[in-house]
């Protein structure tokens, strides 16, 4: 047994604890064991939420500042991650346990049948992360986690975030790093109009205090989460379900967005098979892989999509989009390929989604 020298009662720590412990302080990292619970959703049926389990992890950025080297040392912060195997999360619903162990990437998804008459809106769990996965085994943290249902007689969004509403400059590597790498969740920018149009969508066909869902659905990784939900609430676009990228560790940090476009088409299809009443609204853009994407979602999908909508940001992709986008509305869905917002909104009216009182009202508002 390996002996622990103290001093007054106390531990006292090598000259290696000291240096972690240090690094630790000036990185504003934590060595506890944490579970990182995202939102998530499910039916009168169904419930899912899923997460992260980490034994290394970035503590919550409290200031937002216009500084190069305090941006750019965010940014690295959000990948100085270490995920735990194996790890048992949990959960008590109706006295009834439900439990799940974390991938090799430390992430969990929980699933468990809901109450019965279960009303549409947010609900509270806790999630509860345990020592072992032994029936009696302790809770070593308990952390909030929120499932959302939507009314069945809604619409349903999937946003994209990079240059759909987000500028990102996706296209070009050295633009997109050097935005990532520089601005942070405050001073990032939407594009213009955008967030007039998605709060003008969430209304759409709703009763006051029901608004539509929201699923963004990116290539971005869950490194990444903090940064959006944050950029989502400071520019006050509709909250939602955040579906995105398996995590990158430190040394993947210049490889952030560049991940498989196929897992993103599984995540849509998921949320389209668990509502199956629902007609879903999809928004993109042409940088990359979305028109692909949302081409191969209406024809899985005969009847479901409504409309997609993709913003313009890309010139040397436009003749392989326009074929796609003929490719969409010969499946009898219209596409709106837009270059601002303004055009997109009007599309959003004439298909009656947005009505004329509702945009006149909303413009009185603003």
């Amino acid at each position: 047994m390996n002996e622990v020298s103290t001093h007054n009662g106390l531990p006292t720590l090598t000259i290696w604890q000291k240096l972690w412990r240090k690094f630790l302080f000036v990185f504003r990292l934590t060595d506890a064991k944490v579970s990182k619970v995202y939102h998530g959703y499910g039916t009168d049926k169904e419930l899912l939420l899923f997460g992260h389990v980490f034994s290394l992890s970035p503590l919550p950025r409290k200031r937002y500042r216009k500084n190069f080297w305090t941006n750019t040392f965010a940014l690295l912060r959000s990948f100085m991650v270490v995920p735990v195997e194996s790890a048992t999360v949990s959960l008590e619903v109706n006295g009834k346990r439900i439990s799940s162990t974390t991938a090799a990437d430390g992430f969990f998804k929980l699933e468990w049948p809901a109450e019965q008459n279960m009303k549409a809106g947010l609900h509270t769990v806790q999630i509860q992360l345990r020592k072992s996965a032994h029936e009696d085994a302790p809770v070593v943290a308990t952390t909030p986690g929120y499932v959302f249902i939507p009314h069945t007689n809604q619409f349903a969004f999937i946003s994209d975030i990079d240059d759909t509403f987000l500028i990102s400059h996706s296209a070009t590597v050295w633009k997109k790093l050097y935005v990532l790498f520089t601005k942070n969740a405050h001073s990032r920018k939407p594009f213009e109009g955008v967030v007039k149009h998605y709060k003008l969508l969430a209304k759409a066909h709703t009763e006051s205090g029901e608004p539509n869902p929201f699923f963004y659905v990116s290539s971005s990784e869950w490194n990444l989460y903090d940064f959006i939900k944050e950029f989502i609430r400071k520019n006050e676009l509709p909250e939602g379900v955040f579906l995105l990228s398996q995590v990158k560790k430190f040394h993947e940090v210049f490889k952030t967005g560049a991940n498989k476009h196929a897992t993103k088409f599984m995540r849509i299809a998921r949320i389209m098979e668990a509502f199956p009443e629902q007609q879903f609204i999809l928004l993109g853009d042409d940088s990359q892989m979305d028109p692909v994407i949302y081409a191969s979602i209406v024809e899985h999908f005969p009847g479901r999509v409504f409309c997609v909508y993709l913003r313009h940001v890309y010139e040397k992709n436009v003749t392989n989009v326009r074929e796609l986008i003929v490719k969409i509305e010969a499946a009898g869905v219209p596409c709106c390929h837009f270059e601002h917002s303004s055009e997109a909104i009007a599309h959003s009216v004439s298909l009656g989604l947005i009505s004329e009182v509702e945009l006149t009202s909303y413009l009185s508002e603003s």
